[in-house]
Parts: C-alpha cells; structure tokens; sequence
C-alpha cells in the first residue's frame, strides 16, 4: 500500500533524459543489422544551435565515456553527454515515414516552435518557417 503524499511533501517525478518511440527502435535495429554495425550504444547530441534552433545528431559508438548518461529505451542502449542532456531532458526520438521516405524526428518539449531572425533586415534566416 502507498500512502498518499501530504501538502508539505514535494512531487518528484523521474523524467528519463531521451526515449525511443517503437518505430524509432525498430528502424535502428535494422540499421545496424543492414550496415552490420558491431557498436554497443546510440549516442545522440545536440550539435549546436542557429538561427531554426537546435541541431541534433546520432551515431553508433562503442564505450561510453565517463560522464555519459546511459539509458536505456526499447531495447536500446543510448548514450547523451551532459551539455546535450541539459537540452534533451525529456525529448522523444521517433521514425517517420512519407511518400518521401523515413527520417528520424525528435520531440523536444523545451524548445519553443521559433526562429531567431533579424527580420528588420528584410533578409530571411532560410529556416523555412516563414
């Protein structure tokens, strides 16, 4: 039996730093079974921002380093360095396909739909938002 929380106590709740959507970890798997990919782990991070916001990355890597996260999720083991994690926290990683082809999406709820332009200037950013 759990005892219910009183006024006074904080609500903590644990926020896993990256998951994988089924479809994400599906498409990953045969990645690494079609280009026979002998690594361990999914690294992802953020590349750095710009003017459409932040830029990620993904790459297979085989030893983590000392300061990584390492989570697992579907099956996966990933890996997320500190700096990436702070803009991470919480992000979804998914697989979608279109008419166009697949291509990996992530969800990240502390980013803000923006662009960081200078539209004074009359000159667009090329982020495509506008």
């Amino acid at each position: 039996m759990v005892e219910p929380a009183r006024r006074d106590e904080e609500l903590t709740v644990q926020v896993p730093v990256v998951t994988l959507t089924e479809a994400a970890a599906r498409r990953l798997r045969e990645i690494v079974r079609e280009k026979n990919i002998p690594a361990q782990y999914l690294r992802v991070f953020v590349a750095g921002g710009g003017c459409c916001g932040l830029q990620y990355g993904m790459g297979f890597e085989d030893q983590p380093a000392e300061t990584d996260h390492q989570l697992e999720s579907q099956g996966i083991s990933l890996l997320v360095d500190p700096i990436s994690a702070s803009y991470l926290w919480g992000s979804t990683i998914d697989y979608v396909e279109d008419p166009a082809g697949g291509f990996f999406q992530i969800h990240n709820p502390n980013v803000l739909p923006s662009c960081g332009c200078d539209h004074s200037s009359g000159s667009g950013c090329g982020c495509g938002s506008h």
